[in-house]
């Protein structure tokens, strides 16, 4: 179990059709029995006047357990209505869910219904329990007459399962900077879970670069929140992402402003704890989260852990909403003593302990850090002068290297940090006390690129950056996404970058690969 804290003949349908990209297709053509594709014909089967359809976002599923995972929906047959109501009626709207264990729903194992309520922008949370731990199974939704794509996801394995698991996580997508195609080849690699590392949304108004068009004002109102969500999920390549595997999300700032810490907002702001509040609600009602995840006016759970089997902890870590303010005006610095102050925090106290906690209880073969910036030290200043980016946990270096050193000193038997943020690959080791050159590794870092952020990119290979930091081992300015394969002997991480995002359908190539040893923490070239 995890530790949360706190749906008669029939066509034959090709598994990998489903998968990427006949779902939505082949969702209603392949129905049939007395399931939902039966009720249609049903007299009365629209719950009074049928609208258009609703599903326009798709489906998605998430935070997976050993006998469940939530599966997640929202109806909206206008997705990008500027009053955030996703063009649904102001009444509740019964929606009815089939899971089965084939994509032609001939072996259903459950259903039920659930409402979809205004006040939580008509999604759906259906957290399901009693399925076998380690299976495959399909899903699907039907509301107003219609019926939804079909969804895969899986269990976690039983407790004490060693087994495999191929794992592709991803962070910063700006729908107008490029095309979600890194989605579509994370979605083509079939894994068996994803992680989003934050920078789902952005909160900007449109620019005169973007590629594509962003629609709505800056985001600070629910109704905004709600639009730019319904925006960036109507996406093919991002909504087909979601229907192949259960994820797991937390956010990192653009969900709601750029490097927001705690109740401080980027910039003095008087309404920005209202913005916390409507951002927070809009990203719950559009992320598959258990209720536990559910706001509370400004607060949000989001830090949780989730177990796969005995072969990996995912500790999914928030470093937004208990963190310090940014030291010494935030940015790059060089010479900001107020950086080591031990009472400074990107955790808060809190979260540190519960961390802490669950290191020291582990006895995943590898316990994986889920998480938003660059935890590693890196200097970005070249020559003599260090200079430290504040926003990330070289800003937080007591609150880093006390969880450094409980990696190292706990049950912990291999540390992996994944990390987003940055719109950059790379690759490093951490070390038991980063301003020790001599200090031991004691886990390794990967570090994604975005999906869009940042454009193209180029080939510039850093070494300067790279010199001025040996514990880091690889720099890539592409976009793209991390692909690993967690054994009981070894992690394999695969960088995955495209040519180009300014345009569509960019094929995927790994510009590098790793292999972590299981109780060795060096990064070698795969």
């Amino acid at each position: 179990m995890s530790d949360p804290t706190n749906p008669g003949p029939r066509r034959a349908v090709s598994r990998r059709a489903v998968l990427l990209g006949g779902a939505a297709a082949l969702g209603a053509s392949t129905l049939g029995g007395t399931s939902l594709a039966s009720a249609l014909s049903s007299p009365g089967a629209g719950l009074g006047r049928r609208i258009a359809d609703p599903f326009t976002l798709g489906v998605a599923s998430g935070d997976p357990l050993a006998d469940g995972v939530v599966l997640w929906t929202r109806l909206a047959p206008e997705p990008t209505a500027e009053d955030g109501t996703g063009g649904m009626p102001d009444k509740v709207v019964e929606v009815q869910w089939e899971v089965a264990e084939d994509e032609a729903f001939s072996r259903i194992v459950q259903s039920g219904e659930q409402d979809a309520a205004p006040d939580l922008g008509h999604s759906v949370h259906v957290e399901l329990e009693g399925l076998k731990p380690g299976a495959e199974y399909f899903y699907r939704f039907r509301a107003e007459g219609s019926i939804s794509p079909v969804g895969r996801t899986r269990t976690a394995p039983a407790p004490g399962t060693m087994g495999e698991l191929t794992m592709c996580f991803a962070s910063c997508a700006h729908f107008g900077e490029g095309y979600f195609t890194a989605y579509r080849r994370m979605a083509e690699d079939e894994p068996g879970l994803i992680l989003h590392l934050g920078d789902y949304q952005y909160e900007y108004a449109a620019k005169d670069s973007d590629v594509r068009k962003v629609l709505g004002p800056e985001t600070r109102t629910l109704a905004n929140y709600r639009q730019r969500h319904g925006q960036y999920k109507t996406d093919p390549d991002l909504q087909l992402a979601h229907s192949v595997a259960p994820w797991l999300v937390v956010w990192d700032d653009h969900e709601i402003e750029n490097n927001w810490a705690d109740e401080t907002p980027e910039k003095p702001d008087d309404g920005f704890l209202d913005r916390r509040k409507a951002a927070m609600q809009a990203y719950y009602e559009n992320m598959p989260l258990r209720s536990g995840s559910k706001p509370n006016g400004i607060d949000t759970q989001l830090y949780r852990r989730y177990q796969w089997g005995a072969l990996a902890n995912f500790h999914m870590l928030d470093t937004r909403q208990y963190r310090s303010d940014q030291a010494c005006g935030d940015g790059v610095q060089s010479g900001c003593s107020d950086r080591e102050d031990p009472n400074r925090s990107l955790t808060g106290a809190e979260q540190e302990k519960w961390l802490i906690d669950g290191f020291n209880a582990t006895s995943a073969r590898w316990d994986v850090l889920g998480q938003q910036v660059f935890f590693s030290k890196i200097d970005l200043t070249f020559g003599a002068e260090k200079g430290y980016n504040m926003d990330a946990w070289d800003g937080y270096v007591a609150n880093r290297d006390r969880i450094a050193g409980a990696m190292a000193g706990s049950k912990v038997r291999n540390g992996v940090v994944l990390t987003g943020d940055v719109h950059r690959h790379w690759a490093a080791e951490i070390k038991r006390t980063h301003d020790d050159a001599d200090s031991p590794a004691v886990g390794t870092e990967f570090v994604t690129t975005s999906v869009t952020s940042g454009g193209d990119g180029n080939d510039d290979g850093n070494e300067d950056v790279l010199g001025e930091n040996p514990h880091v081992k690889f720099y890539a300015n592409r976009r793209g996404y991390i692909r690993t394969k967690f054994t009981e002997t070894q992690l394999r991480a695969d960088y995955r970058v495209l040519g180009q995002v300014s345009k569509p359908d960019a094929a995927a190539e790994t510009a590098k690969s790793f292999v972590v040893e299981d109780g060795n923490p060096t990064l070698n070239p795969a």
